[in-house]
């Protein structure tokens, strides 16, 4: 399956190449949100949020309205999860808040995963697990974690119902993905495996949907190298 993802900054729709460089932006939230209404689920991503930069609610909740959506971004409360969900989302994305630090290490904060599972459903949370140099990476992308996505996998496993993986040094660059990267998630857990990170091509996606993998993609739509 693929899932378009919007990433809004500073109330534009924007793709960025490795979470830091600005490359496309459009505020023709009307065409985006026609041309993906067909889609069974779209990823919408608060970008200011995530970088604890402001936010974007009131087009989160717009566009959340209109299109099924998996929405993220600086999600750091069970609170916050209620109100997306309320807004019309489908799907709420845990990233950053769901690692922190003890005695100088970086662990995964199962009480926190417990909340969102009993308090919202396992079937509405999906963990996001964003890696630089083989690190899970937090606060948009600018931290580490001190952990590898293995680590965090076999952590969050009992408590949601899809991972969603970046993998940050491919992002927005349309390489590729590393589909060896996939196979060996894929082997990891059960639950929905969603991977970002550089796809460029109808192939890649074909390929992932073999292992039973779904495909996020941004910077291919937006510059039209991959057809919707």
């Amino acid at each position: 399956m693929l899932i378009p993802s919007i990433d809004l900054m500073g109330g534009r729709i924007v793709q960025l190449v490795q979470g830091e460089k600005l490359k496309l932006a459009f505020d023709d939230f009307e065409y985006w949100i026609e041309r993906f209404s067909s889609y069974p689920m779209v990823q919408l991503i608060d970008l200011d949020a995530a970088m604890r930069q402001g936010d974007n609610a009131a087009l989160i909740e717009k566009i959340a309205s209109r299109l099924p959506c998996q929405v993220g971004g600086g999600i750091a409360t069970i609170e916050r999860a209620r109100q997306v969900l309320a807004s019309g989302a489908r799907r709420v994305i845990f990233g950053s808040a769901l690692f922190r630090s003890a005695d100088g290490a970086g662990v995964v904060d199962i009480p926190l995963a417990g909340g969102i599972q009993e308090e919202i459903g396992a079937e509405r949370f999906v963990a996001s697990i964003d890696t630089k140099r083989g690190q899970v990476a937090v606060k948009g992308w600018r931290e580490q974690a001190g952990l590898t996505p293995q680590d965090a996998i076999a952590a969050l496993n009992p408590f949601c119902g899809a991972f969603l993986y970046t993998h940050v040094d491919t992002e927005g660059t349309m390489q590729g993905f590393p589909l060896e990267v996939a196979r060996s998630l894929r082997s990891l857990t059960d639950r929905q495996l969603i991977v970002a990170g550089g796809i460029r091509e109808q192939r890649e996606i074909d390929a992932l949907h073999q292992m039973n993998v779904d495909a996020v993609a941004g910077m291919a739509i937006y510059t039209g190298a991959l057809a919707t």
